[in-house]
């Protein structure tokens, strides 16, 4: 029997659905292509946009299409907050949230078993504090994906994941470890700490985020920790002057931005002001000088004048940022936002994310031009085009050079000498 997945979203799905397919494959199933004939499709799904609930459903008509016969499983934050929209799609034979897809196996085989669709509907009154399973990614030789923390408690007004995946929870900080161990003995030299507010991980054990990163950095055999995304007022002076510091966490942060003016992020409940936001930066940078810094920003939320974005684009361009992660504001059912203020026109806000996309650009280029030639530790990767290799400094500037096998999965100190703009690579 053949298996098939796509993943939509966030690095927490890719880590989910890795840990899914391995499952399946220890019960004898082989893992194919997503776009060649298989037994069983499996789409773990997205809800953090209409262009994500969108290719959702294009992933699913695909499944269908590429094998009739087969079953086809959809899963996930879509699949939680929209049952009875996928319900209607002819041909899906399991519907399971985020309190059930770890359990896929079992379902799979109730099915083949009765020989009868086997649908489960989800809600998500069915993910409780408790309710976590650890997962990680196991494609990449290099780098795994590592889900330390799951939910949020913060309910922003434009977001629907706490819809989708419940509230805050984890593991032990002893329990997590446990299983950094047995990514240790994989081989794989770069882990990423995933999830949904990973700096809530261990409230409900009276532990903090702060605890694991210590502990984390003691264990033998992972060279290299990145901390996937952080909120700005979970990002503690600690965690900074730890990461400053320490073994194996490295100078790469991502921390969410998503509006650059004092009044959208009132609307939109977050829990810090651009002065915050400004002033963390600076300490970053004071003792980690190249740091690559990454933010998330949301253009086109209700209350984003034209002139507001203004103001905005100024305060964002003074911010010492490596790149953005641009996100047009897009309405989700359930959420505060339906009710606050005026909405912004699209047109607006597909221009205001155009001008956004373009200072970003800008930024990246800023940045790798200050670190040209300087010579930084690279972890060489797998993936080969074109008769050249490619990996990723401490700081993510990605580089490339002849291919050379005996250097995947290790790493070596490179002189980022030449910029080539057009791929935004050094070489």
């Amino acid at each position: 029997m053949t298996i098939a997945a796509h993943t939509l979203g966030c690095k927490l799905n890719f880590a989910e659905t890795s840990d899914l397919i391995r499952r399946f494959t220890l019960a004898g199933w082989q893992q194919t292509d997503f776009d060649s004939c298989a037994d069983l499709y499996v789409i773990n799904t997205c809800t953090v946009t209409a262009i994500a609930e969108k290719k959702c459903r294009n992933a699913i008509r695909q499944a269908i299409a590429n094998n009739p016969e087969a079953i086809v499983a959809v899963i996930g934050c879509f699949a939680q907050n929209a049952a009875d929209e996928i319900a209607h799609i002819d041909g899906v034979d399991i519907i399971l949230g985020n309190d059930r897809k770890h359990d896929l196996l079992n379902y799979v085989n109730k099915l083949l078993e009765n020989k009868t669709t086997y649908e489960v509907k989800s809600t998500h009154n069915g993910l409780g504090k408790t309710d976590f399973h650890i997962a990680y990614s196991h494609a990449d030789r290099t780098r795994t994906f590592f889900k330390v923390q799951d939910g949020c408690d913060y309910f922003c007004t434009y977001c629907a994941i706490p819809f989708a995946r419940g509230r805050s929870r984890s593991a032990s900080v002893a329990e997590t470890v446990a299983v950094a161990r047995e990514i240790a003995e994989s081989g794989s030299k770069e882990v990423v700490l995933t999830g949904v507010n990973t700096g809530t991980f261990g409230q409900e054990h009276n532990e903090t985020f702060l605890d694991l990163v210590k502990a984390l950095d003691s264990v033998e055999g992972i060279e290299r920790y990145r901390i996937s995304s952080i909120e700005p007022n979970l990002l503690t002076d600690d965690i900074i002057k730890f990461v400053a510091k320490s073994r194996a966490f490295l100078p790469h942060f991502h921390i969410p931005l998503q509006a650059g003016s004092d009044k959208v992020l009132k609307l939109m409940h977050r829990r810090y002001d651009t002065s915050f936001y400004f002033n963390l930066l600076q300490k970053i940078k004071t003792l980690m000088p190249d740091a690559c810094i990454a933010a998330d920003i949301m253009v086109g939320f209700n209350g984003e004048t034209d002139d507001e974005f203004e103001r905005v684009m100024q305060y964002v361009n003074t911010l010492p940022v490596s790149y953005l992660h641009v996100f047009t504001f897009s309405e989700r059912p359930n959420t505060a936002a339906l009710k606050l203020g005026e909405r912004i026109p699209i047109h607006h806000r597909r221009e205001h994310s155009r001008r956004m996309q373009e200072l970003s650009e800008h930024k990246k280029a800023q940045f790798y031009r200050e670190q040209q030639d300087t010579t930084r530790p690279v972890l060489w990767e797998s993936d080969v085009k074109d008769g050249m290799m490619y990996g990723f400094t401490d700081n993510y500037i990605r580089v490339r050079r002849p291919k050379d096998e005996q250097l995947v999965n290790t790493i070596t100190p490179f002189k980022l000498s030449t910029f080539v703009e057009s791929d935004e690579v050094f070489e």
